[in-house]
């Protein structure tokens, strides 16, 4: 029997509720990493988010999800960033951050691959030239399949934390 790849469509309101159960997974899988910088959201809260998102109509950001035999095993969100303002000596460039996240019984299956090509075209279609992934430098599974993917480290971020 041959295994069929999932089919990668845009999120509708009826998804929300698998959309937030991969979201709360994917926090429980980060908190795991480095409780330090991750938190469990607030189910309302994240329910709210994907509602709004996908009732806001202006075609700003997207979400996408993977179905495999009429369940939701991943999510790609691709969120628009802001241009940096005219004061500022960054280029202005049409770019966007994406978080993908695939269901565990999903994974190894092609969703991931299929998710992110999915993005590229809506980015492509929607004047976006660039996407970046913000990956936690211990998730070393993300790094790797964004890497494969063409991703690659695009700067330093230094932080500091401060007391008080």
């Amino acid at each position: 029997m041959r295994r069929t790849g999932p089919t990668v469509r845009p999120a509708e309101l009826s998804d929300v509720p698998a959309l937030v159960e991969l979201r709360l997974a994917n926090a429980e899988a980060h908190l795991a990493l480095d409780p330090d910088v991750y938190r469990l959201p607030q189910r309302e809260a994240v329910a709210h988010h994907f509602t709004t998102t996908l009732t806001d109509g202006s075609g700003r950001d997207a979400i996408l999800v993977a179905d495999m035999g009429g369940q939701v095993v991943g999510m790609v969100e691709v969120l628009r960033l802001p241009e940096p303002p005219a004061h500022q000596i960054l280029r202005p460039e049409p770019s966007a951050q994406i978080h993908t996240v695939v269901s565990g019984t999903a994974r190894g299956r092609g969703v991931g691959s299929a998710l992110l090509d999915a993005a590229d075209r809506w980015a492509t279609e929607n004047a976006i030239t660039s996407l970046s992934a913000g990956i936690h430098h211990r998730n070393d599974g993300a790094v790797r399949f964004y890497r494969r993917h063409g991703y690659a480290p695009a700067g330093t971020s230094l932080n500091r934390q401060l007391s008080g």
